[in-house]
């Protein structure tokens, strides 16, 4: 059966509206492992999750509207499929805690899209974050994720948040379209904070890819506190090289709030053979500066991680990881950042380990 009939009968509720559309897809990811953890205040194992792609299900549809243009949407929730309940996706991303009401938190947006390009509405990815995960060999999941040094900002100001890490609310975004001079590619985005910190955005993407090279830069701009008026900016630049037998990639960016910066940096590679993909990376994280009483100057870490993964299908693969963080002069970084407090949590100048081995199958 088809994937659109499959997600047709799936939407029963929606079947009416579905049937107007030239496609309709239901589409998700369930990846599971086995985990073990480390940090300074102990020892935990576990049935994980998201260790080579998030967990996700999700419905997407165009049609075709003529002349060109086409409209489209895209609904896609996160998935807890170590417990077969429904993901728990941060709203805001940064300090926010998790909404169990809110259905399709990874993405949920409606689209307007001819040959100038595409305009997209509704809650989506930050274009800061595309550059973070995109040049990332371990594309920010699982214990190797780049995301275990840049996911916790530098500090934000008591009743702030910088939820625009990731994704935002509320967005109104436009996209070029693909094919313009050669390899040029770019997005601009909105989001209105509707009186809530940490979601007003303001941010861009520019970016070119031609052959085996690809170079890309980002800003954005967050209200992290609505009073007194905070803000934090948060640029980067990434970029790749794929030599076939080997895909090399860097990656450098900085976030600030008020007097407090950070500055983030990685390397890595991911080596085809076969149906295997090696990954290796190596990356930095050091912070200056104060908010208040709470000053972060001179933190530092840095992170190792390498892991494989062996494709069973196009569909299926098998995955295993390994990552250590060294924490020093009160830094408290941890494998799985902010959504792993395993193991004691944080502790300043503590190291932090873990590993896993999974499986991802994808539909």
């Amino acid at each position: 059966m088809k994937k659109s009939l499959l997600a047709l009968a799936v939407l029963g509720a929606f079947a009416g509206a579905a049937s107007a559309q030239s496609s309709v897809t239901l589409f998700g990811v369930v990846d599971l492992s086995a985990k073990y953890i480390n940090n300074g205040g102990g020892t935990q194992y576990q049935l994980s999750q998201d260790g080579l792609s998030s967990s996700r299900i999700g419905f997407r549809g165009t049609e075709d509207l003529g002349g060109g243009l086409a409209a489209s949407f895209w609904l896609e929730g996160a998935l807890s499929a170590d417990t077969g309940t429904q993901g728990l996706t941060a709203v805001n991303n940064g300090n926010g805690a998790p909404n169990a009401a809110a259905t399709f938190t990874r993405r949920a947006t409606v689209s307007l899209a001819n040959q100038w390009g595409e305009v997209r509405l509704g809650r989506d990815y930050t274009p800061t974050f595309w550059n973070a995960t995109i040049f990332d060999p371990f594309g920010t999941n699982g214990v190797g994720s780049s995301g275990n040094l840049y996911l916790i900002v530098p500090a934000t100001p008591t009743g702030g948040s910088y939820g625009t890490l990731v994704r935002a609310n509320n967005t109104i975004g436009y996209f070029l379209p693909s094919g313009i001079a050669g390899g040029l590619y770019g997005q601009v985005q909105v989001a209105a904070g509707q009186n809530q910190a940490g979601n007003k955005y303001i941010g861009g993407r520019l970016g070119y890819a031609a052959g085996p090279f690809n170079v890309a830069g980002s800003w954005g701009r967050t209200q992290v506190l609505l009073n007194p008026d905070t803000i934090g900016t948060n640029y980067n630049f990434g970029g790749s090289w794929n030599f076939g037998f080997l895909l090399l990639s860097g990656y450098y960016g900085r976030l600030n709030i008020s007097d407090a910066s950070q500055n983030n940096w990685y390397i890595g590679g991911v080596a085809p053979l076969g149906a295997w993909n090696f990954k290796a990376s190596y990356g930095q994280v050091d912070r200056t500066g104060h908010i208040g009483a709470l000053t972060v100057d001179g933190q530092k870490a840095s992170q190792i991680a390498v892991g494989a993964d062996y494709n069973l299908s196009k569909r299926t693969a098998l995955y295993a990881t390994y990552s250590y963080i060294n924490n020093s002069d009160g830094a408290a970084f941890i494998v799985g950042g902010l959504n792993n407090v395993a193991a004691g949590g944080a502790v300043p100048n503590s190291n932090s380990t873990g590993f896993e081995m999974g499986v991802k199958h994808s539909f």
